[in-house]
């Protein structure tokens, strides 16, 4: 798995902005479809609500493949 760190300057990032943030999704509708589809974990857990706010200490894995850290 591909493991990323990502540092927030923020309080936090929604989840639908971190992902466009990364380039894992090229548009807020691309995002959306990844996070509806349930591709998307929090912290281990299916995550559908892409505006869920992502604080430091989160950890948010895509697909299995690719996993945020965000600090």
């Amino acid at each position: 798995m591909e493991s990323h760190r990502v540092q927030i300057t923020t309080e936090y990032i929604e989840l639908q902005a971190l992902l466009k943030f990364e380039g894992i999704a090229p548009t807020g509708g691309a995002a959306k479809e990844l996070i509806q589809s349930g591709q998307v974990t929090l912290n281990g857990e299916t995550c559908t609500q892409r505006g869920r706010k992502i604080r430091p200490g989160d950890v948010v894995c895509i697909a299995g493949q690719i996993e945020l850290v965000v600090v």
